[in-house]
């Protein structure tokens, strides 16, 4: 199954990012209610080894991902990569709380 990697332009994912927050922000206002706080989380390093079964299934807690986030509203020249990983957990979150 090897292949060419998939390149995502990242002023496309900006744009596309910035619909689906218009289109939330339309119909849920400016702030939302998650229903959840603890969700399962399968680590990185066997997220993607689809052959395989992940051996390790964890816990994430949505307002432990938000808190890194708001940390680095406050402090941004702390930024690390992980961060979009915090940002993904409540993004996902959000999209599955507000699908019809």
């Amino acid at each position: 199954m090897d292949s060419e990697p998939l390149r995502i332009p990242l002023e496309q994912l900006r744009t596309a990012f910035e619909l689906a927050l218009q289109h939330i922000e339309a119909s849920a206002g400016s702030a939302v209610a998650l229903e959840h706080d603890y969700f399962w989380s399968v680590p990185g390093d066997e997220l993607y080894d689809v052959p395989n079964e992940p051996g390790t299934i964890t816990i994430g807690q949505l307002s432990e991902s938000w808190q890194h986030l708001e940390d680095l509203l406050a402090n941004p020249n702390r930024v690390v990569g992980h961060h979009l990983v915090w940002l993904a957990d409540v993004l996902r979150a959000i999209g599955q709380d507000t699908a019809p």
